[in-house]
């Protein structure tokens, strides 16, 4: 199992390239399996999480070919077996993105129930009423989503879905699945993150009709096929996120290049209130910091609020920065899981539910810790850029989930960081 060997106190200087977004990729992914005709993606970030939703759909019969500069071109025309088991799904959420397509497409679908970081439950009980609510019959046995049209239906039917709170793979399910439907489906309570709107500039360059993307009122008018299209990924704004968090805590200057300022307003205003230099760019974000920022308080919330994913990189941040702070989590139960291998590096955090009361210190120390899921990793490779002497992250397979050669970036702006076998 590998490990990242950090050996922290370095300033971080240069120029980043952010990634395509894990959590556009794998969406759109699936939207190619809703047509028969090529599908091209460009920006394709090279992650675990990417390389199992492409075995999963060539499991299903579907062509697709990767080439080394992240462009992956999807033909779904021979699809044979519509699908995902769960030895293909255990370890990957996204998984169920690939139900509405397949259920709009070829009128069924069986799909496992999907796992993926132990950060709390994700019920997928609302993506099953939002398809049944098109007219599917969904039941559950074994572990698995068994999906149908009722006999005599060809194709699903449009419905207003008002789901029971704000779900991204939900939103992005039924835009999929109403993009084929008969009728017009509308979806309130929509996921506002830049995902959804990037899905949505997909499937209308496969010709659906799709008005209101990137607001919680979303309608979509079904038609009878879709084609094929060349998309771009948008960027990753977790990742960016993660190098802004990084930069601040160590101090330096980087640009973060294709990084976009405007998905991150939340995350870049609380940059700023500790004492951070942001700056927008045509191309990119400039972040550079010096001394020992202010820590600040701050709940998570929905976008356009501070994002869940963002939580533990900012407190890694807060945990060396001066005075006190707070940190609400409101969106998963299990999210402060990184909180006691930040305290092994010398931390002074104390948890209380949904809440983490941060006090200052001025220096950590390396030592050895371990990752919990995919963004406790990242928040420790931070705290390890910045103690002194030697941090050891084990079970680093959770960022290579979401994260594209991250050691490899932060080697390429002058951490001490390296990849042990």
């Amino acid at each position: 199992m590998d490990k990242l060997l950090i050996r922290g106190g370095r300033q971080l200087h240069g120029e980043v390239r952010i990634s395509g977004a894990k959590n556009a990729a794998l969406p759109e992914l699936c939207a190619a399996l809703l047509t028969a005709e090529p599908v091209t993606l460009a920006n394709v970030p090279r992650l675990q999480d990417v390389a199992t939703m492409l075995k999963l759909i060539r499991n299903m019969g579907v062509s697709a070919e990767r080439s080394d500069d992240g462009t992956v071109r999807i033909d779904a025309a021979a699809l044979s077996s519509p699908e995902a088991p769960y030895e293909l799904v255990k370890t990957m959420r996204a998984s169920v993105l690939a139900l509405g397509p397949l259920l709009a497409r070829f009128g069924e679908a069986t799909v496992s129930l999907p796992g993926g970081c132990a950060i709390g439950s994700r019920p997928v009980d609302q993506h099953i009423k939002g398809l049944q609510a098109m007219g599917a019959e969904i039941v559950v046995e074994h572990g698995y989503m068994i999906a149908k049209l009722p006999k005599g239906r060809t194709r699903l039917k449009g419905a207003r879905i008002t789901t029971d709170m704000v779900t991204v793979t939900g939103t992005e399910n039924f835009l999929m699945a109403a993009a084929l439907a008969e009728g017009e489906t509308v979806l309130e309570n929509a996921a506002q993150e830049p995902e959804i709107p990037d899905l949505a500039e997909m499937l209308i360059k496969m010709g659906a009709k799709i008005e209101g993307h990137g607001t919680s009122r979303i309608r979509i008018q079904g038609v009878d096929r879709l084609h094929g299209c060349t998309h771009q990924v948008v960027a990753d704004r977790i990742e960016a996120g993660t190098f802004l968090c990084a930069v601040a805590a160590t101090g330096g200057d980087v640009f973060l290049r294709h990084g976009r300022a405007d998905h991150l307003d939340a995350v870049i205003d609380k940059l700023r209130e500790a004492g951070a230099t942001v700056t927008a760019a045509p191309d990119g974000i400039r972040v550079a910091a010096s001394g020992r920022l202010k820590a600040q308080s701050f709940r998570t919330t929905e976008y356009p609020g501070f994002p869940t994913d963002m939580q533990a990189q900012f407190m890694a941040l807060n945990v060396i920065a001066d005075g006190s702070s707070k940190v609400t989590e409101t969106i998963f139960e299990n999210r402060f899981m990184h909180v006691n291998e930040m305290v092994r590096l010398g931390a002074k955090i104390q948890t209380d539910g949904k809440v983490a009361v941060i006090e200052g210190v001025e220096k950590l120390s390396g030592a050895t810790v371990m990752a919990t899921d995919l963004r406790a990793s990242a928040s420790l490779v931070i705290a390890g850029l910045v103690a002194e002497g030697e941090t050891l992250v084990d079970r680093i397979y959770h960022l290579d989930r979401g994260y594209d050669q991250m050691e490899a970036k932060l080697r390429g702006i002058g951490a001490d960081i390296e990849r042990i076998k």
